[in-house]
């Protein structure tokens, strides 16, 4: 039954393995990380759509900015003709005067635009200052879990090595035919291929065997091995 130890010790060291794998698989900073992107991408969404909302304000102020500088531009240059003492006739008057009371009127409906674009814009502006620290925020988050999955990484890391080294050394004992059908038993039966033989049933799938099995498995001549009848895997008193 040497040889079968030496494969139970393998075995052990590979269901090691397998841990460790998942362990630095499934790290809790993953799934920090994870969550943290999509708190991220959803702050970035949200901030996009203010700043496009923004952009349709900003464009729209400076329209009514551009037409109202227009509009005092063109209330000046009426205003200097009219009183400038150039136009003497009465009905060029009455229609410059009337000219100035409509530019007026455009003026105050275009300065009424440009305070309603800045009411609307002051909302915006917080939030988007707002989105904008709580990105931060959880950028900085990100890079701390960045840090603290490598350390993490790292130390399983080296785990790992020590560990696949116990396991190099530890195949060297068992033959390789032994270590190909185990290999390949491994592989098909979720990480297991050899089972310990726990009191009268196989401590892989629990299959009892009788008193009769359970005495020709213990008097096996050396090297023979034995598979459970229900789960294939080499079975080992």
């Amino acid at each position: 039954m040497g040889h079968l130890q030496d494969l139970l010790a393998v075995q052990d060291l590979d269901l090691e393995l397998d841990q460790i794998r998942h362990r630095r698989a499934h790290l809790p900073e993953r799934a920090e990380l994870t969550d943290l992107e999509a708190r991220r991408g959803a702050l970035a969404g949200e901030l996009s759509e203010i700043e496009s909302a923004r952009a349709d304000l900003t464009a729209r102020q400076e329209q009514a900015e551009a037409e109202l500088a227009a509009a005092e531009s063109r209330s000046a240059t009426v205003s200097q003709r009219m009183y400038g003492g150039t136009v003497s006739a009465s009905r060029d008057l009455q229609a410059m005067a009337a000219e100035l009371e409509q530019l007026k009127a455009r003026a105050s409906s275009l300065e009424d635009v440009v305070l309603e674009v800045l009411d609307a814009a002051e909302p915006l502006d917080a939030r988007a200052a707002a989105l904008a620290e709580a990105r931060r925020s959880v950028e900085d988050q990100q890079a701390a879990a960045v840090q603290r999955l490598a350390a993490s990484e790292q130390e399983l890391d080296a785990e790992l090595a020590s560990r696949v080294g116990a396991r190099d050394a530890a195949v060297t004992a068992v033959p390789a035919p032994l270590l190909a059908t185990y290999e390949r038993l491994r592989a098909r039966l979720g990480g297991v291929g050899v089972a310990r033989l726990v009191g009268n049933h196989c401590d892989g799938c629990h299959l009892t065997l009788s008193a009769m099995e359970l005495d020709r498995v213990r008097h096996l001549p050396e090297g023979e091995v034995y598979t459970c009848e229900q789960c294939s895997r080499i079975l080992v008193p």
